[in-house]
């Protein structure tokens, strides 16, 4: 049984695992001979008949893998003997003409380039359901008050929805780079040998130009079988996003402590029990993303190192990304597909929020009374003289209305019922709400 089959979609969907399977790098590989015929045909550099039988024999189920698979630990790569297989399969005469002026890494880029598509297509639905989610949760709770916490303490108040659009801002830049970087890497390897496609004649260009429209990919001005930074900016662009939904992640396993309680991960039978404590209620998705981004942030320096090729066919670093690509992009499918699980259907306790944030008695907003304070008696005593007024609330367990009023300086200057004014956190908001109304805006 392997890992998958044991832990499901926990660490990679099962529809991003099939974008990376054998038999579909195989049928991409087959997509690239097949249009390269086709374009190569119509260019009148091989036989038209013969990029028809190479299309119609390149179907990915009559391909033998396991023997693929054997050869090329001879071979070092799986293309020569997939064109062996394919050109046995097109027949004598047309099969001559498999893979004409094309090099292995031609084949393998254009692979993947072609896979990368169908995954991002994936990864973007994901991120676009956790946008929508964030959208609606952002304008849903826009004024319903929470703390806001600075390292891990109570620091002044914010609103849930202003939460929610803080988690939402970095996804909207991270979608838009992602899809850049997506369509940056949406380009076509085609370069024979050392990228000059000398085989090809005066034809080189023709030729690609049209395998470029075949796939419906770019076509490059220089060969790229050294350059990996396309490759390498979208798995950054991938791994950023990551980082951003780590965070949401995080934020949501905290408020789901018993201690806290004011944000929970959707709810279903047996969903983060314990084996030991029938009580429990674990933040299984908030695990699941934040593994998943660690191991995306874990293989992205692999892509960075192999970035150095040496002349025109890398030797070593390239064939790292074989290692990497593949499970850094299932690993990302994970943490999108859990933090879409997790937005869509977590509950949210408004109540327990507004309790929490009245566990201090008004400290919390001490910042609002201070400044009000210093305006008349400047920024120094004024700090000093609220500062204290809160270690006595504290130290003496008085309301901190009281302690407030009860010192002489802070009385002299400001009555009672402008303190309680002060001490309303709803009116000690700032820019929380227009925040909100920015960000969700300006979802496209």
């Amino acid at each position: 049984m392997r890992q998958d089959e044991l832990f499901g979609e926990l660490y990679g969907t099962a529809a991003m695992r099939a974008i990376f399977s054998a038999r579909n790098r195989v049928a991409k590989m087959l997509a690239f001979e097949v249009a390269l015929a086709r374009a190569e045909g119509a260019a009148g550099v091989i036989p038209g008949a013969a990029a028809d039988a190479i299309a119609a024999a390149a179907d990915p189920e009559r391909i033998d893998l396991t023997a693929l698979a054997a050869s090329a630990q001879n071979v070092g790569y799986p293309v020569v003997p997939l064109t062996k297989q394919l050109a046995a399969l097109t027949g004598t005469d047309a099969g001559g003409y498999v893979h004409w002026g094309a090099t292995t890494q031609d084949v393998l880029d254009t692979a993947t380039v072609l896979q990368l598509r169908d995954a991002v297509t994936l990864l973007e639905a994901d991120l676009s359901a956790v946008v929508a989610a964030l959208t609606a949760r952002a304008q849903t709770h826009r004024d319903d008050l929470m703390v806001g916490r600075t390292h891990l303490q109570h620091a002044l108040p914010v609103t849930f929805g202003y939460v929610c659009a803080t988690w939402l801002a970095p996804l909207l830049s991270g979608r838009e780079r992602l899809r850049a970087a997506a369509e940056r890497a949406r380009v076509v390897q085609f370069g024979g040998a050392v990228g000059t496609l000398a085989s090809l004649g005066t034809r080189g260009r023709d030729v690609t130009l049209a395998l470029a429209r075949e796939l419906d990919l770019a076509a490059p001005d220089a060969p790229w079988h050294v350059d990996r930074s396309r490759i390498v900016d979208l798995a950054a662009a991938i791994a950023l996003v990551c980082g951003s939904l780590a965070t949401i992640a995080t934020d949501v396993m905290l408020l789901m402590q018993t201690e806290v309680a004011e944000v929970f991960e959707p709810q279903a039978p047996g969903r983060g029990g314990s084996s030991a404590m029938p009580h429990k209620r674990n933040p299984i998705a908030c695990e699941y993303v934040l593994a998943a981004a660690r191991g995306v942030d874990a293989l992205l320096p692999t892509l960075l190192a192999a970035m150095p090729g040496d002349h025109q066919r890398s030797t070593g670093p390239w064939q790292s990304e074989e290692i990497a690509l593949p499970e850094l992009v299932v690993l990302a499918s994970a943490a999108f597909a859990q933090a879409r699980a997790l937005t869509e259907g977590m509950t949210v306790d408004t109540a327990r929020m507004r309790r929490n944030l009245d566990l201090t008695g008004g400290l919390i907003v001490s910042e609002a009374v201070a400044m009000a304070l210093a305006e008349k008696i400047g920024a120094g005593p004024a700090h000093t003289a609220v500062e204290a007024a809160a270690a006595r609330a504290l130290d003496e367990q008085v309301a901190f209305l009281d302690a407030l009023a009860a010192d002489a300086t802070i009385a002299a200057v400001l009555d009672r019922a402008s303190l309680e004014r002060l001490l309303d956190p709803a009116g000690y908001l700032g820019e929380a709400g227009a925040v909100v109304d920015r960000v969700t805006r300006s979802r496209p």
